[in-house]
């Protein structure tokens, strides 16, 4: 049975995913796609119109599983956050701030450490900086994009909230 359940969703399912978000390209992005199969057609058209009409929507189909297989997601799940490749546990995440448009551009420019984790997308205008408590990892924080920056800041909270509680009696 297909999941019918949104892409990017927050719940409070202890136990479950907390956050969930595809980091799907933009409008641009899917014109772009579109734009490379028929660049392809026609490159192909002087030797047969058929044959173009067939690799033009091969190369459609081609972008689109491309573009589909290769979208970048930022869970928090089961007390772990994870960014793209990326992951850990939410109890060694700090504070998380959201960022937009000139705190971004600052963070990504003058006040950018080398040693941050960057997870980013170009057509994904938000983000969030975590601060990280790993005294074995030299990365001093993240920054993350995602379209939701408050649902993200809420999950890794109740993740880390989780994570940290004291277990037993």
């Amino acid at each position: 049975m297909a999941d019918s359940r949104p892409a990017n969703r927050a719940t409070g399912s202890p136990g479950g995913t907390s956050y969930t978000e595809r980091l799907w390209l933009g409008p641009l992005g899917w014109l772009l796609v579109v734009l490379f199969g028929i660049v392809l057609g026609v490159a192909v058209l002087p030797v047969n119109d058929t044959l173009a009409l067939v690799v033009a929507v091969l190369g459609v189909a081609g972008g689109v599983l491309v573009a589909v297989l290769t979208t970048t997601r930022v869970e928090v799940d089961r007390g772990t956050l994870r960014a793209g490749a990326a992951r850990i546990p939410a109890r060694l995440v700090g504070p998380a701030t959201v960022l937009e448009g000139e705190a971004l551009r600052t963070e990504l420019g003058p006040a950018l450490d080398a040693r941050a984790y960057l997870c980013l997308r170009g057509w994904v205008h938000r983000a969030v900086r975590i601060e990280l408590h790993d005294p074995q990892d030299p990365t001093p924080y993240w920054v993350v994009s995602t379209r939701r920056p408050d649902r993200l800041v809420a999950a890794l909270s109740a993740a880390g909230a989780r994570t940290s509680a004291p277990t037993g009696a």
